[in-house]
């Protein structure tokens, strides 16, 4: 089981860096000093992108946790 756990923390590792990236994303937009409705499209637009990340994260953090719990 161990290739689960190697697997589950690149996941892990993508997920956060997809989360880093839609963090400065968001502080970019928000520098950029755009009216309500601007800043609150782009906000919209990078949303998906973030709950992708968040849950490719914690399935690779089940991966890694059934992994130990396996092997």
């Amino acid at each position: 089981m161990e290739y689960l756990v190697y697997t589950g923390a690149a996941l892990t590792v993508l997920g956060l860096v997809g989360l880093i990236w839609s963090i400065f994303k968001v502080n970019a937009a928000r520098r950029e000093n755009l009216s309500d409705e601007a800043l609150r499209a782009r906000v919209q637009a990078v949303l998906p992108w973030n709950l992708g990340a968040l849950g490719l994260s914690a399935l690779g953090l089940g991966c890694v946790v059934a992994g130990v719990l396996l092997g």
